[in-house]
């Protein structure tokens, strides 16, 4: 018996939920007494098995077909190496992609399926803990079958460093393709706007403490100064000061950057659940008891607009007049 993780790349780059999975499905297989296997769909298999091959992997699985993800493609060899292996538990990605075959594979493989899982405890029954009503409630779910399905929500789990020794074997799955519905014929990306946060290594974040439109100049200025990228919460962008694909949060994007610069953001669990995963958290309040500071590494209690122009003086800019 083993645990079987499915990775996930898109357009030649391995997402990082691919790492960050490992880990889950590492300590899930430790708490079972079993194995830990991966399986690379698509794309360039082997150097995508490559870089997967992380400390704590047993073996990882290579199906070559096709580039890009493939509802048909991904439903059938995933369900033909999960009858050959017979896994105790499949860990998916709780993304677009893997939202969109996971049910399909639970269904055809009558296995039970808890998405979005932001915590796991391995045992008979296993229990899969997720978040509700915007993170405020957490529930925790006995799964109580000998094989089941799993999504992990990303960002919830470090992502696998150690190089490690798995074996790399080819996996030659029997693909129907005139069972496929759909075919994917290009790659066309959504217009985002001008930068990809997700991307960002520091992160200068806004939110209701800037007060007005007529302030947010004063944290781009620090941004330049920081050569950092603006995001933001929620509020900002309802308000319309900036667009949808700088909010960072629960509605918005999930990022990880080295730096997350908090400034004025209270920290409501729906912000906290979208930037949580950054290495170093720095926050800007003036209330001492924001939920920001709860996993801030560093804050500092002090109004922004006393705070921020001797910021941007330190590193080399010049503070707006707001």
């Amino acid at each position: 018996m083993s645990v079987l993780a499915v990775t996930e790349h898109r357009r030649g780059d391995l997402r990082d939920i691919s790492l960050e999975i490992i880990t889950a499905g590492r300590e899930l297989a430790d708490e079972l007494g079993e194995e830990l296997n991966l399986v690379v769909i698509g794309g360039d298999v082997d150097g995508f098995a490559e870089d997967c091959n992380r400390d704590g992997v047993d073996t990882i699985y290579t199906v070559d077909e096709g580039e890009e993800f493939n509802h048909g493609v991904y439903t059938q060899a995933i369900e033909q190496l999960h009858a050959e292996l017979e896994p105790t538990a499949l860990l998916a990605p709780n993304s677009v992609n893997g939202l969109d075959y996971a049910p399909a594979v639970a269904e055809s493989l009558d296995l039970p399926l808890v998405t979005d899982a932001v915590a796991l405890e391995g045992g008979q029954p296993v229990e899969v803990t997720r978040e509700q009503y915007g993170g405020k409630v957490e529930t925790t779910y006995d799964v109580d079958a000998d094989q089941y399905a799993v999504t992990i929500r990303s960002a919830e789990w470090p992502v696998a460093e150690d190089a490690g020794d798995a074996a790399i074997e080819s996996f030659e799955a029997d693909i129907d393709y005139d069972a496929i519905g759909a075919t994917v014929n290009g790659f066309e990306e959504v217009a985002g706007g001008d930068v990809d946060i997700t991307e960002a290594d520091v992160l200068v974040s806004i939110g209701r403490g800037i007060e007005e439109e007529e302030n947010l100049p004063l944290v781009e200025e620090l941004a330049d100064a920081l050569g950092a990228t603006l995001s933001s919460s929620r509020p900002i962008v309802d308000n319309g000061w900036l667009p949808k694909n700088r909010q960072v949060g629960q509605s918005g994007k999930v990022v990880e950057p080295d730096v997350y610069i908090a400034i004025g953001i209270s920290g409501a669990v729906q912000h906290v659940a979208g930037m949580k995963g950054a290495d170093t958290i720095i926050a800007i309040n003036t209330d001492p008891n924001a939920p920001i500071y709860d996993i801030a590494d560093y804050g500092i209690v002090d109004d922004l607009f006393e705070v921020v122009p001797q910021l941007i003086e330190e590193f080399g800019g010049e503070a707006p007049d707001v």
